[in-house]
């Protein structure tokens, strides 16, 4: 009897969940951000992370991701969290989100301060996705018109309308 391939691992994924679970455990533990990576290192990523990412674990993540988006949102807090606030309605403080919710913007408005990274669309569709994973309902339709927000601020150039050579 054939078995069926296992679909390819996405690491970078695995990386971009591993980084929303370490930003909310660190603001929910009052940990420190290098204390949760080094949690996360030993404990939850690598060959031995048994389990998937119902268990808390992503055994196939890009460590260097992870660890470079959880630093990133850590050492840019102030600045990613003022994106975030600008990004919502008036009467929606930051603290009001729910934590995963606050964890994920705060991962990809990470990944979108660096220019050199994938581009916006690619990661606001990749934490899409992630949202998904965690939410139903509204949480998502929230995080894509704040990600997109968040985006258009830090990457204007990828926003801008096609030139008409035609004049």
């Amino acid at each position: 009897m054939a078995r069926t391939a296992r679909p390819p691992a996405r690491k970078r994924t695995g990386a971009r969940v591993a980084a929303v679970q370490a930003l909310f455990q660190a603001e929910q533990a009052e940990e420190s951000a290098e204390a949760v990576i080094d949690q996360f290192l030993r404990h939850r990523l690598g060959p031995a992370a048994a389990g998937g990412f119902e268990e808390g674990r992503a055994p196939e993540a890009d460590a260097a991701l992870f660890v470079g988006i959880v630093r990133a949102a850590t050492l840019q807090a102030e600045t990613i969290d003022a994106l975030i606030t600008a990004a919502l309605p008036a009467d929606w403080p930051l603290e009001r989100l729910d934590p995963v919710l606050r964890a994920l913007l705060r991962a990809c408005a990470a990944e979108l301060g660096h220019a050199d990274g994938p581009p916006a669309r690619v990661l606001i569709n990749e934490y899409l996705d992630v949202a998904h994973g965690f939410f139903e309902g509204e949480a998502p339709r929230l995080a894509n018109g704040v990600l997109d927000a968040i985006a258009r601020a830090l990457r204007a150039g990828e926003f801008a309308a096609p030139v008409d050579e035609r004049g």
